[in-house]
């Protein structure tokens, strides 16, 4: 940021009088741009014991298989955004059964909230971000292509409260330590 939104003066980094953080300020008006953390929603979709997976047609990591998730619009709820991009990445229909994974990304600035949901009906494809779409189970899981670390818990949470036969809430972190990712569990 080189500019204020507000007023179109030069912006610096500074910590504003009782903060603890820099924050771009504007030079003229005083402003304070303040940076927040973007949410990603998704859903896990469900049809039996079969997962729905989307390939996807954009970058970041194109050709890569994920959930069906992206960034929260504003004036949309986080159930909301999961539904929608359900819709627009698989063209499916899904009822929502409740919050499920919930995972911090404080290196990129993300927080993905993922819900545990049920395909409605088989009636899918690929929306214009996916080059296809699929369902799996357990043992067709392309875990070498999958696009996001944030998926890859997802699903192994699943598969494992499956088995269990409960769904609890699972919190966690991918955080960066020294040249790698690391992921804790706070669940």
């Amino acid at each position: 940021m080189k500019f204020c939104s507000e007023c179109g003066a030069g912006i610096n980094i500074q910590i504003p009088p009782g903060d603890d953080r820099q924050r771009y300020v504007c030079n003229h008006c005083g402003f304070i741009h303040y940076q927040n953390p973007r949410i990603v929603a998704g859903s896990l979709p469900v049809w039996k014991d079969q997962i729905l997976l989307c390939r996807r047609a954009i970058e970041p990591r194109y050709g890569l298989w994920t959930l069906p998730a992206g960034f929260m619009e504003l004036g949309e709820t986080t159930l909301e955004a999961a539904i929608r991009e359900t819709r627009e990445e698989a063209n499916a229909r899904i009822q929502i059964k409740g919050l499920y994974v919930v995972i911090n990304l404080p290196e990129v600035n993300q927080v993905y909230m993922m819900f545990r949901a049920e395909l409605l009906n088989l009636d899918f494809g690929p929306g214009t971000e996916s080059l296809d779409v699929r369902l799996c189970r357990e043992a067709d899981i392309p875990w070498d292509e999958l696009a996001f670390g944030t998926i890859r818990h997802t699903l192994n949470y699943y598969f494992n409260d499956r088995r269990e036969g409960a769904f609890p809430l699972h919190m966690g972190d991918i955080v960066k330590e020294g040249d790698h990712f690391s992921y804790r569990s706070s669940s």
